[in-house]
């Protein structure tokens, strides 16, 4: 798993570093989020704390509870023993109770942590932020909670980027999206809809003429990928997100009746699962017309009756999340796997699409390079083709003359550690630098570009440091917390044939408060650590046959001269030098000492070998940190003025 870059530039001490990798969740989340924090207050009943601890960095909790991609879960060290904890699922637990969704915002703004924002000011400069999805309003955010004024350009009806037009109803309530905006905007920042940055008036140049000092790019990626194949322009082949817009805006819309999605992904999904939902006028489902939304109901117009799903990746190889799959196919989504689509079909209008046997998708580098069997083909018929294979972004609103360089991929050109642009008074951020990615890591991007900003109006150089304190930890873990298995939250995924009934309501429930607990009291609780101290360690090995996952091992130093590091620590405990632990024989060795050895992949914080150990050679102790921001008076050096 790879580690989120805002920890890899994180400054830690040599010494701290190993233990902040213990906690694999909060290193793997791009926002620094204690997870384990949250989890274990869910589990212990404290659901407020829980709140506070996962709203502190993170603007859309509550939406990241829903949608987020969870690579915290990825990490969870659970998952190494059995399966991960269920932690995206318990945070939508705890937001629910205390979050934006309870109608107001007042434990939103109460319990973002001052550490990590930019220092509050009385400061003159206006930002104008073009793009309202998490990117564009995460800086918003952070500059209007310092002090800055804000405005955000939006060029669509409705604020939210892909929130609002990317993401299915049946997976995100747009009330919640509407609560997550509205509590930003309460901030004081300004919201201007249907102003598209670029037209008359609103380029770049002239809002620089009406005051605005700095500016924020978060557009995002708004164009479909359009696989150049013979056919590809026939009347019924659409994009992918243009199709979503269209349903989540609640506009016309004309597919089926057997609809044909090329793609793996979690978009793919979204669209095929969307695409089932579409009725026609005269389907008289009467508990679908009272569930569902007038307007979008009035908007479809004709009815699907099967939706297919190709892609180049074998069953265990698309890159959809697990569920999605499952549910997808619950629903009716009809998947054919390990194919690659060669040409669209039709005279005039699309007929079905030919397939080739695809062998490979990656070579041996893990490149992309997919193979294909040009003998073996399928044709699948089908009435309407939307491609969802990947995205890319649309630099419309640019001019020439805005000076804003673009790397080789056709994204915004930044400099990583600030987010500035070539231009100096211009910052990017979010899929329009990044490429496609999780909405949580566009999130962590704007953070960064906002104490950029702010770095460039008041000619400073803000830093991020790491902070830490030991304590006593005194738990005990859950009755059989160990042999409790994952659960995910209920889920009412309907088959196709009650979809008229079942519309866009939510298929993912909340947990019930039971569940929620006893899933949370599954975490392991890496943030509690199994401290030795080897001058009260009297061997008994008491530890060692107590230890239930066989991670703690007293050896001799026979078994250990191998290894430079235990030898290092031998010389400095034992008072000799490697020359003459070298000369020692291996019963001489053993005799001079022994090294108690932990497995830290296996230990799963039971606490037995402290409670077991009659000198306290062993206790548990807890090891609290966090980021904090730090403002030196000086021009940021990463920074041109």
């Amino acid at each position: 798993m790879e580690t989120s870059s805002a920890y890899r530039r994180l400054k830690i001490p040599d010494g701290e570093r190993y233990w902040v990798e213990q906690v694999k969740c909060r290193v793997a989340c791009p926002v620094f989020t204690d997870a384990c924090g949250y989890v274990t207050a869910v589990a212990e009943g404290r659901d407020e704390d829980a709140y506070r601890i996962a709203r502190a960095t993170n603007p859309f909790v509550s939406i990241c509870g829903r949608i987020c991609g969870a690579p915290c879960e990825a990490a969870c060290r659970r998952g190494s023993v059995d399966s991960p904890v269920s932690i995206r699922a318990i945070k939508r637990w705890a937001c629910e109770l205390h979050g934006n969704e309870t109608g107001t915002f007042e434990k939103y703004h109460r319990y973002a942590d001052p550490r990590m924002l930019i220092p509050k000011g009385d400061y003159a400069e206006r930002i104008a932020v073009v793009g309202s999805g998490v990117a564009g309003l995460t800086v918003a955010h952070d500059l209007a909670r310092a002090g800055y004024g804000v405005t955000v350009f939006e060029a669509g009806s409705v604020a939210g980027g892909m929130l609002q037009v990317g993401v299915p109803l049946y997976r995100l309530p747009r009330e919640l999206v509407k609560a997550e905006i509205d509590a930003i905007l309460s901030l004081g920042v300004e919201l201007r809809l249907n102003a598209r940055v670029g037209s008359p008036g609103l380029t770049l140049a002239d809002l620089k003429a009406q005051g605005y000092a700095a500016f924020y790019l978060g557009a995002g990626l708004q164009g479909s990928r359009r696989l150049p194949i013979p056919g590809a322009d026939l009347p019924g082949v659409i994009n992918g997100l243009d199709f979503l817009k269209l349903v989540n805006l609640g506009q016309k819309v004309e597919i089926g009746p057997r609809v044909l999605v090329i793609g793996g992904g979690n978009v793919a999904f979204d669209v095929a699962r969307t695409a089932l939902r579409v009725v026609s006028d005269d389907e008289q489902a009467e508990d679908f017309r009272v569930a569902a939304d007038v307007a979008r109901t009035a908007a479809r117009r004709l009815g699907v009756t099967e939706v297919h799903l190709a892609c180049l990746e074998g069953p265990g190889e698309m890159p959809a999340d697990h569920v999605e799959i499952e549910e997808g196919q619950h629903e009716g989504v009809i998947v054919h796997n390990s194919v690659g689509p060669r040409a669209v079909i039709g005279n005039g209008k699309v007929e079905g699409v030919d397939f080739a046997a695809c062998l490979s998708v990656f070579d041996t580098e893990r490149r992309f390079s997919p193979q294909f069997d040009e003998s073996v083909r399928e044709i699948v018929a089908c009435d309407t083709v939307i491609f969802a294979v990947g995205q890319k972004a649309e630099f419309d609103f640019l001019k020439p003359e805005d000076g804003i360089e673009l790397t080789d991929r056709g994204l915004i050109k930044t400099t990583p550690e600030t987010y500035q642009t070539s231009r100096p008074d211009v910052f990017a951020g979010g899929d329009v630098v990044l490429g496609p990615r999780l909405f949580i890591d566009a999130i962590a991007s704007a953070q960064v570009a906002a104490r950029g900003i702010h770095d460039y109006l008041r000619r400073k150089s803000t830093g991020v440091e790491h902070r830490y304190a030991w304590s006593p930890a005194t738990y005990t873990m859950a009755q059989d917390w160990e042999i409790t298995p994952r659960r995910l939250p209920p889920s009412v995924a309907p088959k196709q044939s009650e979809l008229p009934v079942y519309g866009d309501r939510l298929v993912e429930l909340n947990f019930p408060e039971a569940e929620a607990r006893t899933q949370a009291a599954r975490c392991l609780r890496c943030d509690v650590q199994t401290w030795f101290e080897e001058s009260r360690c009297i061997a008994c090995n008491g530890c060692v046959d107590v230890c239930p996952d066989d991670c703690l091992h007293l050896v001799g130093l026979s078994q250990v001269v191998g290894d430079p590091r235990l030898i290092a620590l031998a010389e400095s405990q034992l008072g000799i030098t490697a020359e003459q632990i070298a000369a020692f024989e291996p019963e001489e060795l053993d005799v001079l000492g022994a090294v108690m050895l932990k497995d830290e992949t296996a230990c799963i914080r039971c606490s037995m070998c402290a409670t077991r150990c009659p000198t306290a050679a062993f206790t548990m102790q807890r090891y609290a940190f966090h980021r904090e921001v730090v403002v030196e008076d000086a021009p940021n050096p990463r920074l041109r003025y």
